[in-house]
């Protein structure tokens, strides 16, 4: 049986929905089915203002332009991460400054964050890995400390939440993403949450091209005109028809992606009792929105072995990113810091396939590939 790294999962009423947004007679940015996504999240999460938009790249790029990200300003950046968290600020002549992750897990660690601010320094941008919690606490009593703006790249963090508050909640801004490899989907897509009500205002016309058109449909002006810089943020409402069906079955992907998460958990932990590799763990402060599932090998030769082996027997499993900090378009920017813990989950961490219609059987298969690898170490 051949297992891909991801299958995207359709509830049922996604091609429903997207016919009934066809029939509305709109399906341009702020339908029917926007506002229906925008409600859902603000009365589930209790945030103040969302808008969704092409992509969790777009809302990035939205929230450095309304922090006023100027050329010359620093901020500071996970390096383990997506390429759009640091690429945003970079559009706005930003400095990037890379933290290195924790020792015993891919976020980064809060403790080494004070002492990379300097008087350019201009924002934080936490990225939540797997899902999982960074240390908000610290990260916010610094930024208030330094009187600096926090964006959460939530991007991988629906539903999860840091000591009993949603994450996407903590910063002055946060971004979220509907790709199709995340827990609810539509594709492409995203959301920015707007947490400090100074934003509300201006985010609307940011993602309007610049313009007031949004108060406009409200029939709070008589005619809109272009008023300050944007772009085309807003996503079509057939998107929205599509994000919509998967938010109504929020609770059922996420019953069935924590399941999952179990059950490798549970088959993998003997290997790692034994020492052939780590598994995920679980920040403290932190739930688990089940996102992904990953492990930990030894070193590169292994987790290149291992996934050759694994892709012999019909198994997708992939590694993630490259470190920020070294790669081709930044090295010569970068101060020079060695980020060790960054290099190490680099060099070292693999995905496991992980998605609604992974079945037992399936999980099964992809255990019985990684035990036959080290029980052939073994020999």
């Amino acid at each position: 049986m051949k297992i891909p790294f991801n299958k995207p999962y359709l509830s049922g009423d996604e091609a429903s929905y997207i016919a009934e947004a066809v029939q509305s007679g709109k399906i341009s940015g702020d339908g029917i089915f926007t506002k229906k996504c925008h409600s859902f999240f603000e009365d589930k999460y209790g945030f103040k203002k969302v808008l969704l938009t092409t992509s969790c790249t777009d809302a990035l790029e939205m929230a450095a332009m309304l922090i006023d990200v100027q050329p010359g300003d620093e901020v500071i950046v996970p390096s383990f991460t997506f390429v759009s968290t640091a690429n945003a600020f970079v559009l706005r002549g930003a400095k990037i400054v890379f933290v290195d992750s924790c020792q015993d897990q891919p976020n980064m660690d809060a403790d080494k964050i004070e002492a990379l601010i300097t008087s350019k320094t201009k924002a934080i941008v936490p990225m939540h890995y797997a899902g999982f919690a960074c240390d908000m606490n610290k990260i916010m009593a610094i930024a208030n400390k330094y009187n600096l703006f926090v964006i959460e790249d939530a991007a991988q963090a629906i539903d999860n939440y840091f000591e009993g508050k949603v994450l996407g909640s903590f910063g002055h801004l946060s971004a979220f993403s509907f790709h199709e490899t995340k827990n609810v989907i539509s594709g492409e897509g995203g959301m920015l949450v707007i947490n400090d009500e100074q934003f509300i205002g201006r985010a609307e016309i940011v993602r309007e091209k610049g313009t007031n058109r949004s108060a406009f449909f409200r029939g709070e002006i008589d005619k809109y005109g272009w008023v300050d810089m944007g772009s085309s943020f807003l996503p079509s409402d057939i998107i929205a028809a599509f994000l919509y069906a998967q938010l109504e079955n929020l609770d059922i992907i996420q019953r069935k992606r924590k399941l999952i998460w179990k059950y490798y958990s549970d088959q993998l932990q003997t290997l790692a009792d034994a020492g052939f590799f780590t598994l995920p763990i679980v920040p403290p402060g932190s739930e688990n929105n089940a996102h992904m599932y990953y492990m930990v090998c030894n070193n590169l030769e292994e987790r290149t072995a291992l996934t050759s082996h694994l892709k012999e027997m019909d198994i997708h499993a992939v590694f993630h990113y490259l470190p920020l900090h070294s790669s081709l378009f930044y090295v010569e920017k970068h101060d020079g810091r060695i980020l060790s813990n960054c290099d190490f989950f680099s060099d070292r961490l693999l995905r496991l396939p992980f998605f609604f219609e992974l079945s037992t059987e399936m999980q099964q298969q992809v255990v019985n590939g990684i035990s036959s690898f080290y029980n052939a170490k073994l020999k």
